[in-house]
């Protein structure tokens, strides 16, 4: 049975039974959204498909379906245009009813998925290396994914997000070998000390910032530095202790500064897994997979080949262990899934990470699908573009280096604090209030300026637009939101929620025709993986409201039934509107 709220659902059913009723599929029905909104609500398109199908003329199916649907009193008109499409306006009485639908949804009109294809789900989203500071980089893929987590729960899957950690390559061999040249006398260094090793940290956060550049010059300017770091990667993956401990102080100072970056962002993990967690897998993993004849040996190395006869393009062997005994991300994104898989009873896995590793992850897939450890069309990559500066390029400083997250995170917020300052906004609150709603509103235009734009388009950074209460922006929607909330405040009356929905201006209808398809941008969201259909659902839904608000009396409406109708129409568009921003992972201030 199809809700009253799924407006479009419910027309759609109606129209696939009159074209059922002429003899034809049923599924040429579809009702959408109007691409002439000037004409109607809703659209038909389907009597030219369903005519070449039937070999019949189209306008003449089309009349029939229109003649059996126009004593139907959930329109107010169905009217025939061109070769066959029907114009579809509801009647008022079908949009109170959604309206009141809406307002009694614990859901609030989104889509929910059918229980019974409800999935447990990882979401690997963030993947920040070990001792290096966030920067811009890693910006889509926090928002990106934290969003994608919430809308996946908010429809009834069971989620697990988990930031993937960069912690065994490399870069941990540099690291340590950098801070044996530079602190020789730490007892990690010394193969003969049997422990137990000091519980404090030897670097902060910052000195890890510090060394790193300095380990990766020296490995690059130095082959025996670069071969000492390599050998000092594969001692710690085989397990030597004093490698061991030091590695561990670097996880976890480094893993207290992530979490306090990501807060800024609203963006939080399940899962703070690394790739070091399944280091003992691989080896069992791989000759299990060697006696299968799915792992060969090439030049010495162990690898799964994935190419096939039919490929375009040259995809790499999954290398399981190199030939020097050492691992890398081939290995470990192997083994991670199965450990999600026998761990965690994963049924999907989806990467929210950079568009440009596509490849990577196509021949993991292929080499898992190979090893029988889940089907590959239960792992996807949720690929992304690149947040770019005026230039047309990969964000950067003026000076030409890598921006710092938490310093982009700066910028955002004076620069919203400058504007709500020029706006008057916030002017009679403390301080303290000043400043949270500041950095909500900054917040906010830094992700509604990225989720705005398609996942898989790159897009240009622009702080001044982004933080504009003028169009499409993030704070545009949160005052969106304080001024409904204003407006019911200030009508001295608490709405009923359960009150009659009463349409008397064309306004109140968009209104309501606007709600009613959440559920539409929810689902479409969920099923392709892109959050800013949910952004440009906030948005027309706010649009609306201000068409509402400028030609309607709200809470000084003299006649008390319409009064009342508004209110709950009001406080309907509040509460979708905060729905569809949690979606987002965005926070709405009290007040502006």
């Amino acid at each position: 049975m199809v809700a009253a709220h799924q407006l479009r659902q419910r027309l759609g059913a109606l129209v696939a039974e009159a074209f059922a009723a002429e003899g034809v599929d049923p599924q040429f029905g579809a009702v959408q959204r109007s691409d002439r909104p000037d004409l109607a609500p809703f659209q038909c398109n389907g009597a030219l498909a369903a005519a070449k199908q039937a070999k019949a003329n189209p306008r003449a199916i089309g009349e029939a379906v229109k003649r059996r649907l126009d004593d139907n009193p959930i329109f107010e008109k169905v009217e025939l245009a061109g070769p066959g499409f029907l114009n579809l306006t509801p009647a008022d009485g079908a949009l109170a009813e959604a309206a009141a639908s809406l307002s009694t949804d614990p859901h609030l009109g989104a889509w929910q998925r059918p229980v019974d294809e409800r999935q447990t789900i990882i979401l690997d989203y963030g993947g920040p290396n070990v001792a290096k500071p966030l920067h811009v980089g890693h910006l889509r893929a926090a928002i990106i994914g934290e969003s994608l987590k919430r809308l996946f729960r908010a429809v009834g899957d069971d989620v697990l997000g988990d930031i993937h950690l960069g912690d065994w390559g490399l870069q941990m061999g540099q690291l340590i070998t950098q801070l044996a040249e530079e602190q020789p006398d730490l007892p990690y260094f010394d193969a003969d000390f049997t422990g137990p090793y000091p519980t404090q940290s030897p670097v902060t956060v910052d000195d890890l910032a510090a060394l790193y550049p300095r380990a990766s010059a020296a490995s690059k300017a130095d082959p025996d530095r670069r071969a000492a770091a390599q050998a000092a990667t594969m001692d710690l993956q085989q397990g030597r202790p004093g490698y061991r401990a030091l590695w561990a102080h670097f996880v976890d100072v480094s893993k207290a500064a992530l979490e306090a970056d990501y807060a800024e962002l609203g963006v939080t993990f399940d899962l703070w897994r690394g790739e070091a967690s399944v280091q003992d897998r691989i080896g069992p993993l791989t000759e299990r997979l060697k006696a299968k004849g799915v792992v060969t040996e090439s030049e010495g190395a162990l690898v799964i080949d994935v190419a096939r006869e039919a490929d375009k393009k040259t995809l790499n062997p999954v290398m399981m262990i190199k030939s020097n005994g050492s691992v890398g991300y081939h290995s470990t994104d192997v083994a991670t899934i199965e450990e999600r898989v026998e761990e965690f009873g994963a049924e999907r896995i989806v990467y929210v990470v950079d568009q440009r590793q596509a490849q990577h992850f196509e021949e993991v897939f292929r080499a898992v699908e190979r090893a029988g450890l889940i089907e590959a069309d239960r792992l996807e990559h949720a690929g992304f573009g690149t947040m770019n500066g005026p230039d047309g390029r990969p964000f950067k400083t003026r000076e030409g280096g890598v921006l710092r997250l938490r310093d982009l995170i700066d910028q955002v917020v004076e620069a919203a604090r400058r504007r709500l300052a020029e706006g008057g906004f916030s002017a009679d609150e403390d301080s303290a209030v000043r400043e949270d709603t500041a950095r909500k509103v900054g917040i906010a235009a830094l992700k509604f300026g990225d989720l705005s734009n398609p996942r898989t388009s790159d897009y240009v950074f622009d702080v001044d637009r982004f933080v504009t209460f003028e169009g499409k922006t993030g704070p545009y929607l949160l005052y969106g939101v304080v001024r409904v909330r204003s407006v019911i405040a200030k009508a001295g009356e608490r709405p009923d929620p359960a009150a009659p929905i009463l349409l008397t201006d064309e306004a109140e209808r968009q209104l309501v025709l606007e709600m009613s398809l959440y559920g539409d941008a929810v689902e479409a969201a969920y099923r392709r993986r892109l959050p800013h259909l949910i952004c440009d659902h906030a948005y027309r839904l706010a649009q609306a409201f201000s068409r509402f608000y400028t030609h309607c009396r709200i809470g000084d409406e003299a006649d008390p039934a319409v009064r009342a109708s508004r209110l709950a129409l009001a406080l309907l568009t509040a509460r979708q509107l905060e729905a569809a921003l949690t979606l987002l992972g965005i926070d709405v201030p009290e007040k502006m």
